[in-house]
Parts: C-alpha cells; sequence; structure tokens
C-alpha cells in the first residue's frame, strides 16, 4: 500500500490511497482551523475503530444485536514524555448480552491488527527523494 501526503493549506494534511482521501487538521489552539481531526485524533480512532471491527464481526457470526452496543476509548498522557502511556478501550454491552459471549467477545477485540502493530511496532524510516 502507498499513500500520497499533500499540504491543501493552512495546517492541513492530506493523504490519499485507493481512491479515498483522508484530511487532517490542527486544533485552533495549534494554528489550524479545526476542520478535521489531527493526526493524533486519527491515532486513537484507528485503535478505537479497529477494535470496533473485531467487536462487531463476534457479534455478527454469533448473531448477537449490536444496536444497543458502543465501544470508548480514552487515553492516559504523560506531560513530561508528551507520550500516551495507556489507551483503555471498554466495551459497553447491553444488560441482556449472553454471559457465555462476555470473555469471547473481548477476546475477539484483543486481535485489533492496530494494537498489535503497537505491541510490535515497525521500523519507520524517512528518506528525502
Amino acid at each position: 500500500m502507498e499513500m500520497e501526503i499533500r499540504f491543501p493549506g493552512g495546517k492541513r494534511v492530506e493523504a490519499t490511497f485507493d481512491g479515498m482521501k483522508v484530511l487532517t487538521d490542527q486544533p485552533v489552539h495549534d494554528g489550524g482551523q479545526g476542520a478535521a481531526p489531527s493526526p493524533f485524533d486519527l491515532f486513537l480512532a484507528a485503535i478505537g475503530t479497529c477494535t470496533g471491527f473485531y467487536v462487531l464481526s463476534f457479534c455478527q457470526k454469533n448473531n448477537i444485536p449490536t444496536d444497543k452496543m458502543k465501544l470508548t476509548a480514552s487515553l492516559d498522557w504523560n506531560p513530561q514524555k508528551h507520550l500516551v502511556e495507556h489507551v483503555d478501550i471498554t466495551i459497553h454491552v447491553p444488560v441482556d448480552f449472553p454471559e457465555k459471549y462476555k470473555t469471547a467477545v473481548v477476546k475477539a477485540a484483543d486481535v485489533c491488527t492496530v494494537k498489535r502493530h503497537l505491541q510490535s511496532p515497525p521500523k519507520i524510516s524517512i528518506t528525502l527523494y
């Protein structure tokens, strides 16, 4: 996979791939217009939506309704290191969620590909052409 990254103006940065565009912007307090999520917001969204995909797939496979379910994702930020120390994802299920599937849905969520890449991070190279 290859993405093309461009700068459409202001603090916005745009990634184009597979005929789709992902636009980012910085918050107003960081000099942007706040017109799109920041790249860091997309980082948390990627973890949350990836985990959500695995929860959704598990529920669909087991005929469990998802209309009353949601996930919440939050993080603990270390201000000295300027890094995230912990990401917490909570799966909220309705009271009638089948007891026999509670452990299994957490295991399904745990195989999120984005999370696994963070646990075994790839090498990132930056070159100038």
